[in-house]
C-alpha cells in the first residue's frame, strides 16, 4: 500500500485522452510497449500502477515533459486480453499523487511520487457542504439535458463524501482533458468544488444549446417536407386546370427576378423566355430555346459557400489527410494567407507538379475540406477540342456548355475550388488549341468576365480558386506557365509511404472492405516487406492496390472460417506470408556492393514517374574510331557522350592512353533499358567515368551512383531533378553519391534520416568523379 508521508515507487502508465480519479472504476486498453511493461511490473508485485494522462495525444514515447504533474496511484482487479496486441484493464483509482522524479528504462517507466490528500480545514466545513450540495443538484439537471439519468445519478444522489462525490462527478460528467486535469490538481477540497460547479454550469448550457439546435433542425425538416408535398398538390392542380405553357414561362420569369445575374446575362435570358413563349412547345427550336434557358437560370450566379479563410483550420485538415510533403503545404497555407489578407483569389494559379500517385488530387480536395468550399475536378488528359473548355456555339446541334460551366453548374456554387487534373496532357488538333482557352479562365486579369460560347455572356470566376496539377513542367505550353507558380510534390520515400500506409490507406481499405481494425494487422515490417517487393514507385498507387488485395485475402479466410473462428477472427499478415497472399515477390533487391567491373558505372536520372539509377556501359574494340550509341539516346546526351570524349582525348596523357587511341578503336556505349526514351545534360560525368574506365580496362566501383553535367574543360555543372536521382539511389541501396558542387543547396530539400545515411561528394572537376570511382592498383595511383 502506498505511503502517505514518503515518496512511493510505482510502474507507470501514460493515459491519451483521459484523466483518472480517485474512488472510480476505470477502464483501460494498453497496448504500447512501455505500457505493457508496466502492467508486467505491478502483476508481479502488489498490482498497483501510477496513472499520469500526457499532455500529446500522438506522444508515442512520454518523456517527463510530456507528462502532467498530479496522476492517480490505481490497483488492477482484472485483465482481459483483446487481441494480440491489446490488453483491457479494470483498475480502481485510490488517491492522487504529485510526481516527484521518473526514471526510464527500455520496458517500462518507473514513478516516484507523493500522495496528495484532499486539504480540508474545519473552518470551511459548512461551506463545503453548501458546494457539495450545489454540485450534486447540478450533476443531476445536467443528467436530464443529457437524457443520461441512470445509475451513476443514484450513486451519486447517495454519496455524502465531498470528495468522493467531486471525483465522481468530475471524471463522469466534463467533456475535456484539460477541464479534468485542472480539478484534478486542485488540492484544496473546497476550491476543487467551486471550480466543478463552474464547469458544470457550463456543461447545463452546452447541453441546452445542442438541445435547441436538435430540435430546430427536426422542425426545419418537418417544414421542408410540408413545402413539399403542398408544391406536388398545387403542380397536380395546375395540370388538371391546364395552362401550363404559361405558367412555365412565368415561373421562369419569376425565378429570372430573383436571379443574381448580371445585366447582359439578365437581357439575353429574358428576351429568349419571350422568344420561347411564341414558339409551338416540342420543336426542336424550342427545345434548343427551353435547354438555353434552364442553364441560364441554373448557373450559380453569386452563389458563395464559403465565408472567410480560416488558417488554423486549413492547416489543421492538410496535416490531418497528409503525411509528409511539409514544404506543399507549407506553400499552399502561405497561398491561403494572401488570399485572406486581400480578400480574394487573385494570385498566382498554383500547380502541383510530381510523379503519379503522390498525392497532387488529393491536396487539391483537402484545401477544399479546409476551405469549406465544393470542390470540382475536370481531367483534361487527352483534350484536344477548344470547345471542350469555351464550349459549343448553340447554332450547333446537340452543342454543350464547357467543362468550366458545366463543373461550376453541378456544384451550385461560384467560389468553389476547381482543378484541372493532368494540365500537361492536353493536345491541340484543327479543332482547336485548348491551352488558349485556358489562358482566359486561368487569368486573375481577365477571368471577371470569362465568356462561355454557350452561355454567350460573361461569368464572373474571380472567386474560384483554380488549382492545376501536372507530372511535368516541361509539357505545359510557354503561356499557360507563364501565368502559374509550380509547387512541385516530391516522391516519397520508404519509411514516408510505410506511415502512409498506416495512417491513409489502411485504414481506408479495412473500412472499404467491412473489416476492423483487429481483423487485419499489417505491421511495419510487413508493410516494409510489401513496398520493396510488390511496388516500384515515386506514390503509393499501388502500394494501395495492393493493401485492398491482402484485405479481400482478409475478406475470404474470414467467411470460409467457422462461426466460432469469424466471431473472434483476426489476421496478422507476417513478411514471410505476402507469398502465399500476393504471390512471388515482383521486384528482387538490386545487386548493390558487387565487385567493381570494367566499364559500367552507375547514373542517376530523372522521370516524370521520379528517380531512378542508371547504369552505363562502355565496350572499347579495335576499329576504325566509330562511336556507336544504343539505348534510344536523344540529342542532348549524344552531345553528352562527344564532350566527354572530347575531354578524354584532351587528357589522354595523363591516363596512359595513345594520342591516336580514339583512331584504333571503336568505342559503344549502351544505356539500357533499350525500349525506353532517355535525355539529357545530366550523364556527362557517368559517361565519362565509364568510357575512362573501359579505355584504361580499370574497375569501376558498384557501389556508388553519380549525376551532373561536364564541359570541355572538365567543369561539372548543376542539374535538376536533385532530391528524386537522390531519394532513388537511397531507395536502391546505394548510399556514395556524387553530386555537382553548384548543387549542393538541395540536399536541404531531403528529410533528415535519408540525408544521414547518405555520403554525398561534391564536385567541381570530373577528375574527383574519375579519382573515386576507378579502382587502381597501387603504382597506377602513383603514376596519376
Amino acid at each position: 500500500m502506498a505511503s502517505k508521508s514518503k515518496s512511493n515507487h510505482k510502474p507507470l502508465i501514460a493515459l491519451r485522452g483521459m484523466v483518472a480519479f480517485p474512488d472510480n472504476s476505470i477502464l483501460l486498453d494498453v497496448g504500447r510497449d512501455l505500457s505493457v511493461g508496466a502492467l508486467e511490473q505491478a502483476m508481479d508485485g502488489d498490482k498497483e500502477v501510477f496513472l499520469v494522462t500526457q499532455k500529446d495525444y500522438n506522444c508515442e514515447m512520454p518523456g517527463r515533459d510530456d507528462l502532467y504533474d498530479v496522476g492517480v496511484l490505481a490497483r488492477v482487479r482484472h485483465v482481459i486480453p483483446v487481441n494480440e496486441e491489446v490488453l483491457r484493464l479494470f483498475m480502481d483509482g485510490m488517491s492522487r499523487g504529485r510526481i516527484r522524479s521518473l526514471s526510464f528504462d527500455e520496458h517500462h517507466i518507473e514513478a516516484r511520487f507523493v500522495i496528495l490528500p484532499d486539504e480540508e480545514r474545519e473552518e470551511d466545513a459548512a461551506e463545503i457542504a453548501g458546494y457539495t450540495e450545489h454540485a450534486r443538484s447540478l450533476f443531476s439537471m445536467l443528467s436530464k439535458e443529457r437524457s443520461k439519468v441512470g445509475e451513476l445519478v443514484s450513486i451519486v444522489e447517495g454519496e455524502s463524501r465531498p470528495g468522493v462525490l467531486c471525483n465522481l462527478i468530475a471524471m463522469n460528467a466534463l467533456r475535456t482533458t484539460e477541464q479534468k486535469q485542472r480539478l484534478l490538481d486542485e488540492d484544496n477540497l473546497l476550491a476543487r468544488l467551486k471550480m466543478l460547479c463552474t464547469l458544470l454550469r457550463e456543461e447545463i448550457k452546452l447541453s441546452r444549446v445542442e438541445r435547441e439546435v436538435e430540435e430546430k433542425v427536426r422542425e426545419n425538416m418537418e417544414e421542408h417536407q410540408r413545402d413539399y408535398y403542398l408544391q406536388e398538390q398545387l403542380r397536380v392542380v395546375k395540370s388538371e386546370l391546364g395552362d401550363s405553357e404559361e405558367n412555365e414561362a412565368e415561373a421562369m420569369r419569376q425565378r429570372l427576378k430573383a436571379s443574381k445575374m448580371n445585366e447582359e446575362a439578365r437581357e439575353k435570358t429574358a428576351r429568349e423566355i419571350e422568344r420561347l413563349s411564341s414558339m409551338q412547345r416540342g420543336t426542336p427550336e424550342a427545345v434548343v430555346s427551353e435547354g438555353y434557358i434552364e442553364w441560364m437560370l441554373n448557373m450559380p450566379w453569386g452563389v458563395e459557400t464559403a465565408g472567410s479563410i480560416d488558417l488554423r483550420r486549413a492547416r489543421k485538415v492538410l496535416e490531418c489527410d497528409h503525411y509528409g510533403l511539409d514544404k506543399v503545404k507549407q506553400r499552399i497555407m502561405e497561398y491561403l494567407a494572401v488570399c485572406s489578407l486581400r480578400g480574394d483569389m487573385k494570385a498566382p494559379i498554383l500547380c502541383l507538379v510530381g510523379p503519379p500517385g503522390v498525392g497532387k488530387t488529393s491536396i487539391a480536395a483537402s484545401v477544399a475540406r479546409a476551405l469549406k468550399r465544393k470542390f470540382v475536378r475536370v481531367s483534361l488528359g487527352g483534350l484536344h477540342d477548344e470547345s471542350e473548355i469555351r464550349g459549343h456555339r448553340r447554332t450547333y446541334i446537340g452543342s454543350q456548355p464547357g467543362r468550366i460551366v458545366t463543373g461550376l453548374r453541378q456544384c451550385g456554387a461560384c467560389d468553389p475550388v476547381f482543378l484541372f487534373d493532368e494540365i500537361d496532357k492536353m493536345a491541340s488538333d484543327f479543332r482547336g488549341d485548348p491551352a488558349s482557352a485556358m489562358l482566359e479562365a486561368l487569368d486573375p486579369a481577365q477571368n471577371s468576365t470569362f465568356t462561355d460560347h454557350y452561355l454567350d455572356a460573361p461569368f464572373d470566376l474571380s472567386r474560384v480558386l483554380f488549382l492545376t496539377t501536372a507530372n511535368s513542367a516541361e509539357d505545359i505550353p510557354e503561356p499557360l506557365l507563364d501565368r502559374m507558380e509550380i509547387i512541385e510534390v516530391p516522391s516519397y520515400t520508404l519509411e514516408e509511404k510505410v506511415q502512409i500506409a498506416k495512417r491513409h490507406l489502411l485504414p481506408r481499405q479495412l473500412k472499404e472492405h467491412a473489416l476492423e481494425k483487429a481483423q487485419l494487422r499489417l505491421p511495419d515490417r510487413t508493410l516494409t516487406a510489401l513496398i520493396e517487393g510488390y511496388t516500384r514507385e515515386a506514390g503509393v498507387r499501388t502500394l494501395d492496390r495492393e493493401i485492398a488485395h491482402l484485405c479481400r485475402k482478409a475478406v475470404i479466410e474470414m467467411l470460409e472460417s467457422s462461426e466460432e473462428e469469424k466471431a473472434g477472427f483476426h489476421l496478422t499478415v507476417k513478411p514471410d506470408m505476402l507469398e502465399n497472399y500476393l504471390g512471388i515477390r515482383k521486384f528482387l533487391p538490386d545487386e548493390v556492393g558487387k565487385e567493381p567491373e570494367v566499364g559500367v558505372v552507375n547514373g542517376l536520372a530523372w522521370t516524370q514517374v521520379g528517380g531512378t539509377t542508371m547504369p552505363i556501359e562502355v565496350a572499347v574494340m579495335p576499329g576504325q574510331g566509330a562511336i556507336e550509341m544504343t539505348g534510344q539516346l536523344g540529342d542532348v546526351m549524344k552531345e553528352s557522350a562527344r564532350t566527354a570524349l572530347s575531354y578524354i582525348r584532351s587528357r589522354s596523357n595523363e591516363w596512359g592512353l595513345e594520342e591516336d587511341f580514339h583512331r584504333k578503336h571503336d568505342i559503344h556505349i549502351h544505356i539500357p533499358e533499350g525500349a525506353v526514351p532517355k535525355d539529357g545534360p545530366s550523364a556527362g560525368v557517368t559517361l565519362t567515368c565509364a568510357m575512362v574506365s573501359a579505355l584504361t580496362d580499370t574497375p569501376a566501383r558498384q557501389d556508388i551512383a553519380m549525376t551532373g553535367e561536364i564541359t570541355l574543360r572538365g567543369h561539372v555543372l548543376p542539374i535538376g531533378g536533385v532530391k528524386e536521382k537522390l531519394l532513388a539511389a537511397y531507395r536502391m541501396g546505394i548510399t556514395t553519391l556524387l553530386l555537382p558542387k553548384a548543387n549542393e543547396k538541395d540536399l536541404t530539400e531531403l528529410p533528415p534520416y535519408v540525408r544521414e545515411k547518405l555520403d554525398v561528394h561534391l564536385l567541381e572537376q570530373v577528375d574527383e568523379a574519375i579519382n573515386l570511382t576507378l579502382v587502381r592498383n597501387d603504382d597506377e595511383s602513383a603514376n596519376q
